[in-house]
């Protein structure tokens, strides 16, 4: 699957594209029912909440030997819908995935994640340019109270920011510090919302300034993130590396597969 001229366009000025309802309601189900059985893993894949150990981040679901894997996210992350529209973005054919990470932000309890851009911790990982995109696949309707991402366009041009370590959720990440953060509020155009049906994807830039709210709503929202690395852009050796499920050291190339993601009942 190929993205238009105008996808394109509106990616390089904006730093995101929405691509409404991708995955059929089926295809969602089986995702969810899938997250339903892994969130149950007792696994350091899994990150739950600082309140009542409920479900907040579970990674690594595309891999055959993760204690958290899923056939259906295995074949997912080759389809043409999510690969080619990677390669398409990122201009390289040969690309990794850098991380699956599926956010359960539960109804009430799931909590906020605060500005930031993805690439600060990436290449605090090693990895030195920011030609990565990641697809974000919606398994529920976000809502503006339930939690749903937000997106300040053009931020991306920004380049990489200094990001500062913050610790207030279940989940310790970099962030951009406050004074940055008022800075770019008050400079770039009003952040936007992202909201579609279950099954829509956006692919976003590496650098982009994002945050998510705490779910205030009494419905669910999950959704699901494949992040795409070329292969020639894999992490250097770092002092302390974080754990494979959050920085793969798998490099092997993808191959675009089958676009029929259910055929596969099992792994392997």
């Amino acid at each position: 699957m190929k993205l238009t001229a105008s996808q394109l366009e509106a990616y390089e000025r904006d730093g995101f594209v929405v691509l409404p309802e991708l995955f059929s309601e089926e295809e969602v189900e089986h995702m969810k029912s899938e997250l339903r059985r892994i969130q149950k893993i007792d696994t350091d894949h899994l990150v739950r909440e600082k309140t009542g150990g409920i479900a907040k981040t579970i990674y690594k679901v595309h891999e055959t030997e993760s204690p958290t894997a899923s056939a259906v996210f295995h074949s997912a992350v080759r389809s043409p819908r999510l690969l080619q529209p990677a390669q398409q973005l990122i201009g390289d054919p040969e690309l990794y995935v850098y991380h699956t990470k599926c956010n359960l932000k539960t109804a009430i309890d799931g909590s906020v994640w605060q500005w930031h851009q993805d690439f600060g911790t990436w290449h605090i990982d090693g990895v030195k340019e920011p030609q990565m995109t990641t697809a974000l696949v919606m398994l529920d309707e976000p809502t503006e109270m339930g939690g749903c991402l937000y997106f300040i366009p053009g931020s991306h041009k920004l380049g990489s920011l200094d990001p500062t370590f913050d610790e207030a959720t279940g989940y310790r990440f970099y962030v951009v510090p406050k004074p940055t953060m008022l800075d770019i509020l008050s400079s770039h155009p009003k952040a936007v919302p992202i909201m579609g049906r279950p099954g829509t994807v956006v692919f976003f830039d590496a650098n982009i300034v994002h945050s998510s709210g705490h779910n205030l709503s009494g419905d669910d929202r999950w959704q699901a993130y494949v992040v795409y690395n070329q292969v020639k852009n894999k992490p250097e050796q770092v002092e302390q590396p974080r754990p494979d499920y959050v920085r793969s050291t798998n490099f092997v190339p993808l191959e675009v597969g089958s676009d029929e993601i259910l055929d596969r009942v099992q792994i392997g």
